[in-house]
């Protein structure tokens, strides 16, 4: 099965909105939901990131390091969290 962005977005989407409105996820969550073996979900990573890049230039969610709000334009190295942002929708 190959992943594509729109089932990325989707997934992201569907994690966030399960979660409480103040709660994060980690991009490899969305990677494992989509794709179970390791080395399958270590290959959607820069995917994830560039999804959750554009997600997060429409406000509809936040990339967050050490608690700290990110520009999604700047180069974004370590480990993020993913938030709600104030255009979240939750998929339907």
């Amino acid at each position: 099965m190959t992943v594509t962005n729109v089932d990325i977005e989707k997934c992201m989407l569907e994690l966030l909105g399960r979660r409480a409105t103040t709660a994060s996820i980690c991009p490899s969550d969305v990677a494992r939901a989509l794709v179970r073996d390791e080395d399958g979900w270590r290959a959607l990573m820069p995917s994830i990131r560039q999804v959750a890049a554009r997600l997060a230039l429409e406000e509809r969610i936040l990339i967050t390091q050490r608690g700290t709000r990110l520009n999604p334009e700047s180069r974004i190295h370590g480990p993020i969290r993913l938030r709600r942002g104030p255009k979240f929708i939750a998929p339907e």
